[in-house]
């Protein structure tokens, strides 16, 4: 069933395009790796140099400690005398369930209002002109899409360097190169995503995001091995379908002037890719038992060195500065962008933190039908009875899972009170 509803998928997104509009994407995505290149390419050398050297053992000079904890981390037998020295958290408060009800809406205010800004932003600086008069006449759309990654990096940076000086963290033995990885998938990810939005409607992308399942699977698979029950490739396929027959009524709707096209899907598929990379090899990285702030601050280190260094080498950063120069609302809403995205990435991680993934799933869940129907308000992207029925099996394949995730959290409790012995029981 989900292979007859990709066949329908790909007939419905062979759209006619202008073949420029539809290569230069291309062509700015092969200009970018070449910039990330010039800096990855000499990094590559020079680590096979020291290992040659067998720099680490028997290196010195001033320069010394600094590639090792970059190339190679930390010795363990260090970072395991810091764990010990480390004063251990104190146990968290009990709280009324007031208290808790209070939190909850917080974090799930903090996420809504982050996430439904960001979204509505990203699709104005997108897919709308600056600078033109009432009847839409004139004025420039904004097209460098690395230039919004290369911003909301930087303010992620900002923040999580600011915190991490604040607040002590544990120690760990990661080499530092390897948060590249993550940061260069997601460079890549964030940049797909914004360049989807000149092929494809909103509702579209926010759609196929929630399909990210399907490849993140298939990535936890292939790079950590991870074994999935029948019940999550069921609810994958049902997403599948469900996507399908939205894309399909988007196609088959005429009143819509943004369809679905060829390079649309390509940028999608680039986006669930790359996105389903960062989330399993950032797994991999946890397991140096960093915290979430250290690898925010890591990823972004990187992310912010690779998207500076292209633009500054295209020559493009100039030409970014002089738009925002010459459309100060341009600016705006560039800087609350930036803004409501690193926040997000915070209330994440504190909502994770405190109410755990099943409720932070449930939250997003809901935060992406809205987005779907504040952006068909603000502008205007009709849906007919087809794409609400998409809609429908879509977001009912996510309540499903979450449902599952709850039953498996329920039986794996009760299988543990089961086996704790009652006070003064013969073991």
């Amino acid at each position: 069933m989900l292979g007859v509803g990709v066949l329908f998928l790909i007939q419905a997104v062979m759209a006619q395009e202008d073949s420029t509009t539809e290569s230069f994407w291309v062509f700015r995505l092969a200009t970018n790796m070449m910039g990330y290149g010039s800096i990855i390419v000499p990094a590559i050398f020079l680590k096979r140099y020291l290992d040659s050297r067998n720099y680490k053992d028997g290196g010195s000079g001033f320069w010394y400690p600094y590639l090792v904890n970059f190339f190679y981390g930390k010795d363990l037998h260090d970072v395991e005398q810091g764990v010990k020295d480390t004063v251990s958290p104190a146990s968290k408060p009990q709280m009324t369930t007031l208290q808790i009800a209070i939190k909850l809406c917080f974090c799930a205010g903090g996420l809504y209002s982050s996430y439904l800004t960001w979204g509505v932003l990203q699709e104005r600086i997108i897919t709308r002109k600056y600078g033109a008069n009432e009847n839409n006449e004139g004025g420039e759309l904004f097209t460098d899409s690395q230039f919004l990654v290369f911003i909301n990096r930087f303010s992620a940076f900002i923040i999580a360097g600011c915190y991490l000086q604040m607040k002590r963290q544990p120690k760990h033995a990661c080499p530092f190169y390897k948060y590249s990885f993550c940061s260069l998938s997601n460079i890549l990810s964030s940049w797909f995503q914004y360049e989807a939005l000149k092929f494809v409607s909103f509702p579209t992308q926010v759609l196929a995001k929630a399909c990210k399942v399907i490849p993140v699977m298939l990535m936890g698979k292939v790079v950590s091995g991870n074994k999935y029950p029948l019940f999550d490739w069921a609810t994958a396929a049902q997403l599948g379908v469900g996507t399908s027959i939205f894309l399909l009524s988007s196609h088959n709707d005429s009143g819509d002037g943004s369809t679905t096209t060829f390079s649309g899907l390509l940028c999608l598929m680039g986006y669930m890719i790359f996105d389903s990379f960062t989330s399993n090899w950032q797994s991999e990285v946890f397991k140096y038992k960093m915290s979430s702030m250290e690898m925010m601050f890591g990823v972004n280190v990187f992310s912010c060195v690779f998207t500076s260094w292209s633009l500054i080498s295209q020559g493009s950063f100039a030409e970014s500065l002089g738009f925002m120069l010459r459309h100060p609302d341009f600016t705006f809403h560039a800087v609350v962008l930036s803004a409501c995205s690193a926040l997000g990435q915070l209330f994440i991680y504190y909502t994770i933190s405190e109410f755990g993934a099943v409720v932070f799933t449930i939250i997003m869940t809901t935060r992406s039908a809205l987005a779907i129907i504040l952006s068909c308000i603000i502008y205007g992207h009709p849906v007919n009875g087809q794409g609400a029925f998409g809609l429908l099996v879509a977001f009912s394949s996510l309540g499903l899972r979450i449902w599952y995730k709850m039953q498996q959290k329920k039986k794996a409790q009760q299988q543990k009170e089961d086996k704790t012995p009652l006070l003064g029981e013969n073991k």
